[in-house]
């Protein structure tokens, strides 16, 4: 397995900025990633057999992929959504100095 394997993108919705900007905060904090980036968006869904359309925030979350199930135990704690969507996707390539950085950021260990 490469090196890059090894990191993921967890990402998220919830619905507003205030929303995006504590959860942000509460994962970075717990270095449960070592970048959150978020922006608003639009989106549209069926929900409860209605169809829906929403302003909600993304929130794509840096980490390494041995921390992405507290990450994601760590949304749905802090989530106000019924199904939160929590999605995993595995970074495959990238900047050995970015990659450094997340390891460097999400461990705890002293």
């Amino acid at each position: 397995m490469s090196k890059a394997a090894q990191y993921v993108i967890v990402q998220t919705t919830v619905k507003d900025a205030d929303q995006a900007a504590s959860l942000a905060t509460s994962i970075v904090e717990r270095r449960f990633a070592a970048c959150v980036q978020q922006w608003p968006i639009q989106s549209t869904y069926r929900w409860q057999g209605s169809i829906e359309h929403a302003s909600e925030h993304v929130l794509a979350a840096k980490t390494t992929a041995a921390g992405a199930r507290k990450l994601m135990d760590l949304i749905r704690e802090q989530h106000t959504y019924d199904v939160p969507e929590i999605i995993v996707t595995p970074i495959t390539d990238g900047a050995t100095t970015y990659l450094n950085w997340l390891d460097e950021e999400t461990t705890t260990d002293g």
